[in-house]
């Protein structure tokens, strides 16, 4: 079994990861001003667009990698989805067009199997009654990212849009490196089973979950969950430029904090939350947190407001962890790379819907014709469906308890 170390490992590419991701979040609304030539508002559906043609592959793709990583082990498809990776960001630093824009997110889409696999990983050595943990840990580098990202990206900017592109592939390609020559297989050759082509897309794969009854609802409830938490990085830059004129600077400042909120909330108060709630209330306490941020945030007029209502969201992040702890106590050693393939396909699918309906809805209320002008109205949406999706993950974990196993829940 991979050592401590291996772990340490995941976590720091999951942390450059992140980095990479928030490095590009200050700019991302100038690049796309100077590439489109159009104003805040268009550019910002331009920008839930990009998403979407990301997202779109991603929930094609995804279950194919979760399913080579049950046949051919974790190692590889994290190599692969880390070249994919730079590769896009470079393609997007040097693109002059909208078109190879887009070129870029495909091609990322396709090969996006980072988190997704880092979380079989962590199911494939840790022990189901610790998973929580584990996952709220790769959370937490996710937000410790966040802290670092966004606020290099807003010196970086200073130098133009373009250079947090080319940090951010630069650290793609560093983790890249660690992984091939530093992280050892953690999938047992006795735990594999052979690829099946025709398991290897989204509704082969949401087929073979319906047999898990906890795990099935839960998919649902992640489904209506994101597809409100994809709000914040589709909106948030645009928001903050438009309800509080925030500098590329500014917002990331206001992404550092939530990154800061996030390490604390993943990397140590869930284990102390855990242990004392459990999973299935530890859920439902981060599902209300999440909806009182969203309320929060749609009602914050001035900044410091913002930041307040940033602390219940950041107590959000208790939610992932607990579903991903239970969904992946419910499964086989030989279907984790399925799950977390299968969850990282239905949460493309709202990064499919959500961009486009986020962006839109913010353009209709800010722009010169809005019906009413009303910045903080695509928050106060993902909190109406985060209401939906706190009712169904009480329905779906009731009488839930740690010891039943995959084979019970079929």
């Amino acid at each position: 079994m991979p050592s401590k170390f291996a772990i340490g490992i995941i976590f720091t590419i999951c942390l450059i990861d992140s980095i990479g991701f928030g490095i590009i979040l200050p700019v991302m609304p100038s690049l796309l001003m100077e590439v489109s030539g159009t104003e805040l508002a268009s550019s910002a559906i331009y920008g839930g667009w990009l998403l979407f043609a990301y997202a779109v592959m991603q929930f094609f793709f995804a279950p194919v990698l979760g399913n080579l990583s049950d046949a051919f082990g974790r190692r590889p498809v994290l190599l692969l989805s880390l070249v994919v990776l730079g590769t896009n960001y470079l393609i997007m630093g040097f693109a002059e067009t909208l078109t190879l824009l887009f070129i870029g997110r495909v091609i990322s889409g396709i090969g996006a199997g980072t988190m997704s696999t880092c979380n079989a990983y962590i199911a494939d050595t840790i022990p189901v009654e610790q998973r929580a943990q584990y996952f709220g840990l790769l959370g937490a580098a996710f937000g410790l990212g966040f802290i670092i990202g966004p606020v290099i990206g807003g010196f970086l900017a200073e130098y133009g849009s373009r250079v947090p592109f080319f940090a951010t592939g630069a650290m793609a390609f560093v983790s890249l490196l660690l992984g091939f020559f530093l992280l050892p297989e953690s999938l047992s050759k006795e735990n594999r089973r052979k690829f099946e082509p025709s398991r290897a897309n989204p509704f082969a794969a949401l087929a073979q979950m319906s047999r898990f009854k906890v795990v099935f609802g839960l998919i649902g409830v992640m489904f209506l969950y994101n597809l409100g938490h994809h709000v914040l990085p589709t909106v948030w830059s645009f928001y903050g430029i438009e309800r509080y004129d925030w500098t590329p600077r500014e917002i990331g400042y206001s992404l550092g904090f939530v990154g800061f909120a996030m390490v604390i909330v993943q990397g140590f108060l869930i284990r102390v939350v855990t242990p004392v709630l459990g999973l299935r209330w530890t859920g439902v306490v981060g599902l209300c947190c999440t909806i009182a941020g969203f309320v929060g945030i749609t009602l914050a007029f001035e900044p410091w407001l913002a930041y307040l209502a940033m602390i219940p969201m950041a107590l959000g992040g208790l939610t992932s962890p607990s579903m991903n702890g239970i969904a992946s106590s419910q499964i086989g050693p030989d279907q984790q790379g399925e799950l977390q393939g299968t969850m990282a396909s239905m949460m493309s699918l709202t990064s499919i819907i959500s961009p486009p309906l986020m962006t839109l809805t913010f353009g209709s209320f800010t722009g010169t014709d809005a019906i009413t002008y009303m910045p903080g109205a695509p928050f106060l949406l993902a909190g109406v469906l985060t209401v939906f999706a706190l009712g169904l993950f009480i329905r779906a974990t009731q009488g839930f308890v740690l010891s039943e196993t995959a084979t019970d829940k079929q």
